[in-house]
């Protein structure tokens, strides 16, 4: 029986079409996996679901009735439920509260009721008893608790609503295998009870392990659904590639250096939150690419190398000398360079003018106390002239210019006293063409002036189009390391997906 359907679901971000025309059949009683890149599509449909984001066309069916979700609180009101990637816990609450956080039992209409609060609490950490750890119970605090146990409270939380359908995106990315297995046994139960599961996961052996269909979305589009247990693997990321072209290896973007060129950046056994035992080197005139669903330990790494998380173990040599990434400011003092992608959070200063956001680095660096506005202008506008930055005057605040041209003053700000490494976290995320390409264009010019590069880029086709070596991240390790003609589209979906 049909328990939920799409039938022709679309959704744009102005000229990005995130889903186009989406057919899906989610079975009562059926774990349906939904496959894809990062960007293909999966987390749009199910937010779309969910009630988080709305449709520009299409419809959705409920038990063979058409339905209008609205929100997050219409899709509950439908019996609808949601696990995002990105948790959603009160850290300075109880395992308890946070459990019933959506549905608080209350006394006399005013008062939470604690009795009826932790009873039902307990129901659910029950069938988790023997996999949650030392210091978990009903009153710790959120905060005080590891990521997988906070995982499983998200976990928690999403079962107590009892839903009918119920969307796991990526729920099991920080337990351990113990827990997963438990988790599997709970989803085999609500199966038994015809609760419909959509199933997102980045690991091959859970989607073999627990679907009983899986829906390949590529681009946007759904390009096929198939029983788990008539396909394999490689048929799998055949569809998520689209076929054999898509295998072939992109030519290298620029003149990579050959022979014995020096290292700019060594690491040898890294280990920190979200990552372990990293070993990598890039060489001067390398751009290193850092592929792998979004999640895996990329940007972990290289915020630990930069010393915004401070890595527990390992060791980091820069241009041969040893670098101690304690914290930003000493890592830009000997070379280090950073960019984020989220430049709202990481990247502008808001409420100031360009001058002030392209030269702080520049004064932290030569620790300049005072700063001449004549010099500081002479210093500033090659750097954002070089690319190709669309601005009035270094006066005028941040937030008048576009996307792409506030990510350019970002990166314009490293340009002035250049960095013996480039860290570059996801840069190009919701910017637009052209501003990619002008940003490109300079990475691939600095890397062919000698300066080594790392990249993480969401995007394959940034990464497979502009890397000479990609190494693919699962389960916040170094899976694989692709160079030459295994730099494939086939190639880093297979390495991304397989049992970490």
């Amino acid at each position: 029986m049909i328990k939920l359907k799409l039938n022709g679901v679309s959704k744009a971000y102005g000229a990005t079409k995130a889903l186009s025309h989406a057919d899906l059949e989610i079975e009562a009683g059926e774990v349906h996996v939904l496959m894809g890149s990062n960007g293909s599509g999966k987390s749009t449909l199910s937010k779309i679901v969910a009630g988080s984001v709305k449709p520009d066309s299409g419809e959705i069916l409920l038990d063979g009735q058409p339905i209008t979700i609205t929100g997050p609180q219409s899709a509950k009101s439908h019996g609808i439920a949601i696990f995002y990637q990105e948790l959603s816990l009160a850290a300075h609450r109880t395992v308890a509260e946070n459990i019933s956080l959506a549905n608080l039992p209350s006394r006399a209409g005013i008062f939470v009721d604690r009795d009826v609060l932790e009873e039902r609490a307990q129901h659910y950490v029950a069938m988790f008893d023997g996999v949650t750890g030392d210091g978990f119970s009903l009153d710790a605090v959120i905060q005080d608790l590891r990521a997988d146990q906070r995982q499983l409270v998200e976990i928690m939380k999403t079962l107590a609503t009892e839903a009918s359908v119920i969307i796991f995106d990526e729920a099991t990315s920080a337990l351990d295998r113990a827990q997963v297995e438990r988790f599997f046994e709970i989803l085999r139960t609500l199966k038994q009870q015809q609760r419909s599961i959509i199933f997102i996961s980045h690991r091959m052996d859970e989607i073999f392990a627990i679907g009983d269909r899986a829906t390949i979305i590529r681009d946007g589009k759904i390009v096929g659904t198939t029983p788990i247990a008539e396909t394999n693997p490689g048929e799998i990321i055949t569809m998520m590639v689209g076929g054999h072209d898509e295998a072939v290896a992109k030519p290298a973007a620029h003149a990579a250096p050959t022979g014995a060129a020096a290292t700019a950046l060594s690491v040898q056994n890294l280990t920190g939150r979200g990552f372990n035992d990293i070993s990598f080197a890039v060489r001067k005139g390398e751009i290193l690419g850092f592929g792998g669903l979004h999640g895996q330990g990329q940007s972990a790494v290289l915020k630990a190398l930069f010393g915004a998380l401070p890595p527990t173990s390992g060791k980091v040599d820069l241009d041969g000398k040893p670098l101690n990434p304690a914290n930003p400011r000493e890592t830009i003092r000997q070379g280090v360079a950073y960019v984020s992608g989220d430049r709202s959070r990481e990247g502008v200063i808001t409420g100031r003018p360009i001058i002030e956001n392209v030269m702080p680095i520049h004064y932290l660096r030569d620790r300049m106390a005072l700063a001449r506005p004549a010099a500081s202008a002479s210093k500033a506008l090659p750097a954002l002239q070089a690319l190709r930055t669309k601005f009035a005057g270094l006066g005028f605040p941040i937030s008048s210019l576009s996307g792409g041209n506030q990510q350019k003053v970002v990166i314009a700000r490293w340009l002035i006293d250049r960095p013996a490494i480039l860290l570059l976290d996801d840069p190009t995320k919701g910017i637009d063409l052209s501003a990619k390409n002008d940003l490109f264009a300079l990475i691939r010019k600095l890397a062919e002036e000698g300066m080594g590069i790392v990249l993480y880029a969401s995007e394959d086709a940034e990464l497979l189009d502009n890397s000479d070596r990609i190494l693919v991240f699962n389960g916040g390790s170094i899976r694989r390391e692709l160079t030459g003609a295994d730099r494939t589209r086939y190639n880093l979906y297979q390495a991304a997906y397989e049992a970490a």
